[in-house]
Order: structure tokens, then C-alpha cells, then sequence
């Protein structure tokens, strides 16, 4: 225990609307010395339950006024609430104006919330915003140092351990970083109550035909926002405002939009799909992938395109050749510079946005002739702290820290073992996989993501899109690929080029069944249908987290089939 020198008589101001475990926590102050002030209903309540109390009209020398709307909106409470201790002249001005220093708040604010559900008139949802609950607490907590601020109950038992047999407080229970916690509760409680209020006093207590934009006012976390419209949210015909915290540090404040037209908000959506993506990238250990630069396309919050490459063009190139079709419109994201060769090429297809850390003149110069053309400059730097989720749902929102984990453990579970450049594209797969819609399936071959199925309802499609997308890209690629190296400097596979010479037809087809080498799931194999379809098609590795209670089923199927399979052990589900 580091208990103090007892002060005179230490105070401390007690109203609430929820009392629960309030008694205990008064009777223990109470017992040990303290004064307690309090108003109304609270100070009938622990008379009855025979705690000594003081009005806070005593203290004051101010009756309660206005049907007790003003009862604690007094010099002689926030003076004591927020003098500071350590500093001569505020100690000298409180013996002056005769105002005793409060010690310790406990208020919990009026359940303007709860009553939403009541259906009260408008005027008597009024009546249930408090205005000196936030005021006393506000000004307790900004006085932490000095101030004990109480409007969680779960915090009463940890005080009421912190009372020393004198009446003081024990330093070493009650440190600076607890009471900084409990000042950070208030905020955080204050904020929220303050945006439930607004909403209400913006929508639904609003005239008709004169609402704000629906919930978006609301935000489930703390921030500094700034409100930007946008033209219309996810369809024309609906309403949307873009709200950015502008001391997040995020993606969203740090980029330059260099041209193009303003941002949509489906752009918005899947530029922070293709950032995270670029930053899970940034993430990945250098040896464990062989190429140094990472292009992903994303369509729809979802990727559609993924590949690495030597140089930007390349794999810029690779990426596009996953999926041309979806590529057009979408949203490119790329981990290194931008050079006047690949925007050549990036302009040949109509994209929405391109994101890159940095652009040389020559590029920039190439995409300004296309005006409408979205290029933003982001820096891709990890940002501090958590990533943190959040999704509105009818009557509330739910929140998450955001999905960084790419594997929780590498277990090799059968007889057959993973070749290193398998292993490398198992990676890169994990990495694409984790952010395309559940049910996801990726194919991979030499950091090409060849076939990705996503947004399936059913496993067994997922990895049937996969595979059957990753035949008709090796289809088209293999016998166009010494075409491709002479036009473009471009080999889509790498080290087994395609020779003329050989019957193509035959060549084609064994090709086309040795392009097919790795395939990741996002979730288990619920059963071995998976694993059958992917030997058809040659695959040699899966990489799926495992967790099935069928899980030996699979096990077993791969070693019928000679495919190495790894399990993970984390899941990425993304609905």
C-alpha cells in the first residue's frame, strides 16, 4: 500500500441514475471518513439505506432549481473538480472562494439510449439528456491526476480495495495509468452519448422530409471526423457521406490524389481492400517470396487479380492476365513506383483507380491523358496500432480487429512434402485467398494467382471456379507465351517456356494440367471433394487451415493422390 498524508477530510460526489453496486461503494467511503455530496434521488436513496449524506445545495449555497435541471452547475463543484492539487495559486483560490476540493466523482448519465426503445414523445426524450452528469464527469476526468472519475460499476470493487484505513488512497492501486483509463471511459461514454443524441435530434426527432443522412453520423468508434458527401453511396439511389478520422494516421488521410475525378464510394471500399492487401504484403517476410514487387486488381471488394513480379511491368502484367475481363474497371494496386513503361500499358485498359506509392514524371505524363483516371499517391508505410473493423447492423454495429494473422502454424500433414517454390506460392496464395469474398479458393503458379472463386456459398464451387478459371488462363498464356516475351518482356510461367518444335496440341495439354500447382482455401474442406477435383486438375500442394472433423478424410485423399497438404490453422473468412 503508498497511501498519502490524509487531507482534511476527503470528498466525494455521488449521482447516479443506475445504482448498482453504489452502496457499497458509499458505505466503504463513508466509513472511512469521507464526506459524500449528492443530489436528489441518489441522496434520498443512500439516506434510507443509512449512509450519511450532504446536499449538494449545502455546498453550494443554491437550491436546486428548474425541476432539478440545475443542481450541480456550480463554481463551488467544478471549482473543486478541477482545481489542480499541485499548483499554489488554484489551492490558494479555493481557500479564498471557500470551495472544497471534490476527490472523487461516481455519476452515470441519464439512459437517453435506453428510452429510445420506450417511444416517448419527442418532449420527453428531452427530458433524458443530462447536462451536469456530462459536465462533472468531463471535468473530473480532465483532472485525473487529482480526481478519482467513476461511471463504470465494474470499477467500484477496485476503489473500494484502494481505501486506506486513514481514508486515503492507495497511489500504488489507483496509479496514474488507472485513473487515465477511467478518464478515457468518460470520453469515450460521452461521445457516444453525445452522437445517440444528435442522431435522434437529426432523424428521428427531426420534421419529416428533413432528415440527415441516416446513421452515418453515428460512428461506433472515437476519432476526430470530418464529414465529405459523396455523389451517392453504393447504388445511385442511395445517400452517403465518407467520414474520416483525420488523426487516424490512416490510408484515407495520408494519400494525394494526384488527378481524376473525385472518389466514389465504391472506389473508397476497394482502394482499402487493395491497400490492405498492398500492407499485408509489406508484411511478409522478403525471404519467403521470390519476386520483390506485388500487384493486386480488386473488383467489387474483392481481388480479381494478384502476382508478383522483378520489376512493376511485370508483375503488373501477370496480374492483368489473371482475369482481363475483371481487371477492366477495376481498381489496381501496386508495392512499388509506377514507370512511364507500365503506365503505357496500364492505359491500354480502363481502370478506375490506381494506387502506388510513387509515380515518375514520365508516368504521371502518360496517365494525365486520361482525365478521369483516379492516380493516388499512398504511402505504404505500416500505420501504428490495431486495425480496427466495423460494421453497422440493424440496432447496432459490430467491431473487430482486422485480419493480419497469414498463419498461426505450418503443419505438413501427409506423406508428401511441399517443394520450396510451392511453399513460396502457398504464401502468396494465403495472401490473395484471405482477401477475396468466402467461400474463396485461389490456384497459384510462380506467384501468379491463376484462378480465384470467391463469393461461393459452397466450398466445393469455390474451388471448381478456381481450377476451371486457372485451365482457360493456362490455355490462353501457355502457347501465347513466347509471343508475350517478345512483345512485352513478359513469360507467365517461369522455367518451362513453350517449344514449338512439340506437337503443340499435346504440349498444351500437359502444360495446361502442370500449370495448375498450388491451390489455398480460405476455410476447411468441410469434405475430400475438394482434394479429388484439385487432383484433377494436377495440383501438387494445398495450403487450408484444417479445423473439419473431416479433416483426415482430406488427409487421406491427398496421400492417395501424392499432394503435399499443409494446415495453418487460421481461418479467413470475409463476408
Amino acid at each position: 500500500m503508498s497511501c498519502g498524508a490524509p487531507p482534511e477530510r476527503p470528498r466525494a460526489l455521488i449521482s447516479v441514475y443506475d445504482k448498482t453496486g453504489v452502496y457499497g461503494l458509499a458505505r466503504a467511503l463513508a466509513g472511512a471518513g469521507w464526506e459524500i455530496l449528492s443530489t436528489g434521488e441518489t441522496a434520498a436513496a443512500l439516506r434510507e439505506a443509512g449512509i450519511a449524506v450532504t446536499d449538494v445545495s449545502a455546498a453550494t449555497g443554491f437550491p436546486e432549481c428548474l425541476d432539478g435541471r440545475v443542481k450541480t452547475l456550480h463554481p463551488a463543484i467544478h471549482g473543486g473538480l478541477l482545481a489542480r492539487r499541485d499548483r499554489a495559486d488554484h489551492r490558494e483560490t479555493l481557500k479564498r472562494l471557500g470551495i472544497g476540493a471534490i476527490d472523487l466523482v461516481c455519476v452515470n448519465l441519464y439512459p437517453f439510449r435506453d428510452k429510445l426503445g420506450e417511444n416517448l414523445n419527442f418532449d420527453g426524450m428531452l427530458e433524458f439528456i443530462d447536462i451536469g452528469g456530462p459536465a462533472m464527469i468531463r471535468g473530473a476526468a480532465k483532472n485525473f491526476r487529482d480526481v478519482v472519475v467513476l461511471t463504470d460499476s465494474a470499477d467500484y470493487g477496485r476503489v473500494i480495495a484502494a481505501i486506506c484505513g486513514d481514508g486515503t488512497l492507495d497511489n500504488e492501486a489507483l496509479d496514474e495509468n488507472f485513473r487515465q483509463g477511467l478518464a478515457a471511459k468518460v470520453f469515450r461514454l460521452t461521445a457516444a452519448y453525445d452522437r445517440a443524441i444528435a442522431e435522434y435530434l437529426a432523424g428521428a426527432g427531426a420534421e419529416a422530409g428533413k432528415k440527415t443522412c441516416p446513421a452515418l453520423s453515428c460512428l461506433p468508434l472515437g476519432g476526430n471526423f470530418q464529414a465529405r458527401p459523396l455523389r451517392y453511396g453504393e447504388n445511385p439511389h442511395q445517400k452517403a457521406e465518407f467520414r474520416v478520422d483525420i488523426s487516424s494516421g490512416g490510408v484515407f488521410t495520408a494519400m494525394k490524389q494526384l488527378q481524376g475525378k473525385e472518389l466514389s464510394y465504391n472506389n473508397i471500399r476497394d482502394i482499402d481492400t487493395a491497400v490492405k492487401m498492398l500492407r499485408q504484403w509489406g508484411r511478409m517476410p522478403p525471404d519467403r517470396m521470390r519476386s520483390p514487387v506485388f500487384c493486386t486488381a480488386v473488383k467489387h471488394n474483392t481481388p480479381c487479380g494478384a502476382a508478383l513480379g522483378d520489376t512493376a511491368m511485370t508483375a503488373y502484367r501477370r496480374a492483368w492476365e489473371c482475369d482481363p475481363q475483371s481487371v477492366f474497371g477495376g481498381i489496381l494496386g501496386m508495392s512499388a513506383a509506377v514507370d512511364e513503361e507500365t503506365a503505357c500499358l496500364m492505359a491500354e485498359t480502363f481502370l478506375e483507380v490506381i494506387i502506388a506509392p510513387g509515380y515518375t514524371q514520365g508516368a504521371l505524363r502518360v496517365f494525365g491523358e486520361k482525365k478521369n483516371l483516379r492516380v493516388l499517391e499512398v504511402p505504404l508505410t505500416e500505420r501504428p496500432g490495431e486495425e480496427q473493423e466495423a460494421l453497422w447492423v440493424d440496432g447496432g454495429f459490430l467491431t473487430q480487429t482486422g485480419d493480419r494473422i497469414l498463419a498461426e502454424k505450418w503443419e505438413v500433414v501427409t506423406r508428401a512434402k511441399p517443394a520450396p517454390e510451392d511453399e513460396s506460392d502457398m504464401r502468396f496464395g494465403m495472401l490473395t485467398v484471405m482477401f477475396a469474398k468466402s467461400n474463396a479458393v485461389v490456384v497459384v503458379r510462380d506467384g501468379m494467382a491463376l484462378g480465384i472463386g470467391a463469393g461461393q456459398t459452397s466450398r466445393i464451387w469455390a474451388a471448381e471456379q478456381a481450377l476451371s478459371r486457372a485451365k482457360a488462363r493456362a490455355e490462353a498464356l501457355w502457347p501465347a507465351a513466347e509471343a508475350f516475351g517478345s512483345l512485352r518482356g513478359f513469360s507467365p510461367f517461369k522455367g518451362e517456356p513453350y517449344d514449338k518444335s512439340q506437337n503443340s496440341t499435346l504440349q498444351t495439354c500437359q502444360a495446361v494440367r502442370q500449370a495448375a500447382r498450388v491451390l489455398v482455401s480460405d476455410a476447411f474442406f468441410p469434405f475430400r471433394d475438394c482434394v479429388d477435383r484439385a487432383a484433377e486438375y494436377g495440383i501438387r500442394a494445398i495450403l487450408q487451415p484444417g479445423g473439419s472433423l473431416r479433416d483426415r478424410e482430406s488427409i487421406d485423399a491427398c496421400d492417395e493422390h501424392g499432394i503435399a497438404m499443409v494446415l495453418s490453422g487460421t481461418r479467413h473468412f470475409k463476408h
